[in-house]
């Protein structure tokens, strides 16, 4: 990251991981560049999913760096990485029935608190104040996914691309400078597609950086900056989207050919 301190936000280094001895990433490597949107990709089992949850701290990689913003954050817990800057959604939003749009965004603001509005029971100045800010900063979450009209809405409501735009409008409450997202396009609608596409176009005028894990292969296309291709483990491709969807190692691990 020397050589590249203003454009290089993400690297990662022979990151390596294992579980009862099995080899689940193997000496990957890739970096990704600010203000760009790099798409992981590979077959089922390829690795994408505990390579994110490397990232995040959810794992500890059992070798190899991953240097962010010029820190190697490798090892280090999730709530740590989030504190840096690194927020993620998931394929299947663990939001809260009970509560409504609103009250979900803000639970992405509760780990900045700073007076534990929610476990509070004694309504003190400090923590009115506090829970106000939080409830600001996750409407104008809301606004920016383009929902804040239905934030007092019960979260049963909202179909699945809504419920996933909450879910990102929670990840951007922790005013991340990287968000990584993990099959946001999955089981959407071509116009809820759509609507994803101008959001993360939206996310990047606004200066975040994407990493974007996703199986649909035009969604990815039509988006990526750079594309890293897994494969058991392994890293088999890395290029703009026209290289990688021509490249014959990636053509074999998605369609079984025999070369």
């Amino acid at each position: 990251m020397a050589d590249h301190p203003n454009s290089v936000l993400l690297d990662l280094k022979d990151v390596s991981r294992s579980f009862a001895g099995i080899r689940a990433l193997s000496l990957v490597s890739f970096s990704v560049e600010r203000g760009t949107i790099l798409s992981l990709i590979g077959p089922n089992g390829a690795g994408k999913s505990t390579l994110i949850n490397v990232i995040t701290g959810v794992y500890a990689p059992h070798s190899g760096v991953i240097d962010f913003e010029g820190e190697n954050i490798a090892g280090r817990t999730a709530d740590v990485v989030a504190s840096k800057g690194i927020a993620r959604t998931f394929q299947l939003e663990e939001l809260f029935g009970s509560m409504t749009v609103l009250e979900n965004a803000m639970t992405g603001c509760n780990g900045k608190s700073r007076s534990g509005m929610f476990s509070c029971g004694f309504a003190l100045p400090a923590a009115r104040r506090e829970e106000e800010r939080i409830r600001q900063e996750a409407i104008e979450s809301l606004a920016l996914v383009g929902l804040e009209e239905r934030a007092f809405e019960p979260i049963s409501r909202l179909p699945l691309g809504e419920r996933k735009l909450v879910g990102i409008a929670r990840a951007l409450c922790t005013k991340p400078t990287l968000l990584m997202l993990d099959e946001p396009a999955g089981g959407l609608a071509a116009h809820e597609a759509e609507r994803l596409v101008s959001l993360i176009h939206l996310l990047l005028e606004k200066g975040l950086t994407i990493l974007l894990v996703e199986h649909n292969m035009p969604f990815v296309m039509s988006l990526s900056d750079k594309i890293v291709v897994l494969e058991a483990g392994v890293k088999i491709a890395e290029g703009i989207p026209e290289a990688v969807r021509n490249n014959p190692r990636v053509i074999k691990a998605y369609l079984g050919q025999e070369q």
